[in-house]
């Protein structure tokens, strides 16, 4: 197998943890088989992964497990970024060892570089160290801050033949048909966000191949059909599949007000707290999200457990192959409380 295009859907993967806070390397496992089984490429240690939190030993064990669990069957993109360029460079060596095809490198996130440092103190000197690994520049600025610009990111590519693709998580449609124009064909775009993959995949300005995908954890199948629909022109099965699955592509973040202390607090529940919510639900290797995320508040939880049921209730064969394989019950473990508190 050989990596070539960036397309279809890469699973943004979570990292599950035991009771004690441990990563859950059994866990982990079953996961990636269930991935690999329906056909989604791998992403581990990225922000769903909660990478901030592991350390570099646990980082390195999660990427050497799925690389040698996806061997020959999908491909690995392991998320090294960092906001130090020497940790970013000591990920990415372990990575590109262990057979990951390529990294993802997020904006330096905090320390804020201007888009000029990003490409030269950062992607460059990866980029230049490891030729034969794709790197892939993560621009998500709502998390890190900064961004890098689409002119370095031309720059970058002119420069570098290992850097053909970007995530795109900055929600900027006008910035992405940008991308197009100055990076050219040869160069591929993935979504960053999952209720923007069709709009991006559909728009001729635009034209992005694939996503990394939070959703795909737990309906991996359906979300790379609806890719391969859409780069197919069948449009009428792709429109039905996004009809299917809206309802969580909108809940990767979860807003309500909650009342405590006698003040009314707007609460943003990021990811991964939603998806490990539902994957906890639903019997699926998770577990807790680590400090500084917490938990859900009930009005949270509701709001993803309402989305579950509504696509259930718009068609329950996307939920088969998880049923197969976990040996779950998903209309039991959505009408059963026991299983949100």
């Amino acid at each position: 197998m050989k990596l070539e295009r960036f397309e279809g859907c890469w699973t943004a993967m979570i990292t599950p943890f035991n009771r004690k806070g441990e990563v859950d390397f059994e866990g982990l496992e079953k996961n990636v088989q269930f991935l690999v089984e329906n056909g989604s490429n791998l992403v581990p240690t990225g922000t769903t992964g909660e990478s901030p939190t592991l350390d570099w030993r646990e980082h390195d064990r999660v990427i050497t497990k799925t690389v040698k669990l996806g061997k020959g069957k999908v491909f690995v993109v392991a998320g090294t970024g960092s906001n130090s360029t020497n940790e970013a460079m000591r990920g990415s060596k372990h990575a590109v060892e262990v057979g990951a095809q390529g990294v993802l490198l997020v904006d330096c996130y905090y320390n804020g570089p201007s888009s000029l440092e990003l490409r030269t103190q950062y992607y460059e000197i990866i980029a230049k160290a490891f030729r034969k690994a794709f790197v892939v520049p993560y621009v998500i600025p709502g998390r890190t801050g900064t961004k890098l610009e689409v002119e370095d990111l031309a720059i970058l590519h002119r420069k570098y033949r290992n850097v053909r693709s970007v995530k795109e998580a900055t929600g900027d449609l006008e910035r992405m048909a940008k991308t197009r124009t100055l990076c050219g064909e040869n160069f591929d775009i993935l979504s960053g966000d999952d209720d923007k993959t069709f709009e991006m995949m559909t728009r001729n300005n635009i034209r992005a191949s694939g996503v990394v995908s939070v959703i795909s954890n737990i309906v991996p199948g359906p979300i790379g059909e609806m890719v391969k629909a859409i780069q197919n022109g069948n449009m009428e099965r792709a429109n039905r599949l996004k009809d299917i699955l809206d309802p969580l592509f909108k809940v990767v973040t979860v807003n309500t007000i909650e009342s405590y202390e006698g003040f009314d607090v707007p609460c943003k529940f990021r990811n991964p707290l939603a998806i490990k919510n539902v994957m906890k639900g639903l019997g699926l290797p998770s577990g807790p999200n680590r400090p500084p995320l917490g938990k859900m508040t009930p009005k949270g939880v509701e709001v993803v457990r309402n989305a579950l049921k509504e696509v259930y209730g718009k068609d329950k064969e996307v939920f088969r192959p998880l049923e197969k394989f976990y040996k779950i019950n998903v209309e039991e473990r959505l009408s059963n409380d026991r299983y949100w508190k």
